[in-house]
């Protein structure tokens, strides 16, 4: 897993060197598990389309599980183009955030769930999530995951670092 440190042109502080896994897991799994929501961006005939989602993260930082029902637009986008974007944030909406809020883009392909990759992500997601059981486990409803291709993460305005999931 290759990652790139890409600081801000206005950032004074220091690179992270060396391997950046260790850090972006570190900061992935605290913001992860500090948030429940995230913004969905889908996409179809040239126009964006933006959705607050319940999301859940794989133990492996490899996916990101959410759901939809399949009567949405949401649901629709991502049956014809699965390339998606979604962002998490910790965002308090005061001035502080202007140093303090921290912000990951993961970008992916998104694809429905079923057999055992379903009961797993299942499981996690109604371990963070457990007031959406019954919509969750209605039968018109999608369980999807974001197959991670990269992860860029945002603190202090302008501090960026990017790490690229290998296959």
């Amino acid at each position: 897993m290759a990652a790139v440190n890409k600081p801000g042109p206005l950032d004074n502080l220091p690179e992270v060197k060396g391997d950046l896994e260790p850090v972006m897991r570190e900061r992935l799994g605290a913001l992860f598990g500090s948030q429940r929501l995230a913004v969905l961006s889908s996409h179809r005939d040239g126009q964006p389309y933006s959705n607050l989602v319940a999301f859940v993260a794989t133990p492996d930082l490899r996916g990101l599980g959410f759901a939809t029902t399949r009567a949405t637009r949401k649901f629709e986008n991502l049956t014809v183009d699965p390339r998606v974007s979604m962002l998490v944030d910790n965002r308090s909406n005061q001035v502080s955030d202007f140093r303090e809020a921290v912000a990951v883009t993961v970008v992916g392909r998104v694809e429905e769930l079923s057999g055992n990759q379903k009961s797993r992500i299942l499981a996690l997601y109604l371990g963070k999530h457990p007031y959406l059981k019954e919509f969750v486990e209605s039968p018109t409803c999608a369980l999807l995951q974001l197959e991670v291709n990269t992860y860029i993460l945002v603190e202090r305005f302008q501090k960026v670092l990017e790490w690229h999931l290998k296959p």
